[in-house]
């Protein structure tokens, strides 16, 4: 994830800014059966897909929040947590 948000740092070069990014990646990183399924059709299936990306492009906006160390502790810690 760290990398795309880099590739996103170029987008005045790539055009290749978070939206676009989590449009193509997406699919691959948030991999649903259901989609995959015969039961899904085309209009379905495209919501599905927007959803995914949607939840990429804000992962991929928050990258330094999401994955940073102290983000990390706290999680590990219990920190916040009520008893």
């Amino acid at each position: 994830m760290r990398h795309l948000a880099r590739l996103a740092d170029y987008c005045s070069i790539t055009n290749m800014h978070t939206k676009n990014l989590a449009i193509v990646w997406a699919p691959n990183l948030l991999r649903s059966k259901q989609i995959e399924s015969a039961c899904f059709s085309g209009t379905a299936a495209f919501m599905e897909v927007r959803i995914q990306s949607v939840v990429v492009e804000f992962i991929l906006n928050h990258v330094d929040v999401l994955f940073s160390s102290k983000l990390s502790s706290v999680i590990r810690d219990g920190a916040g947590l009520c008893p």
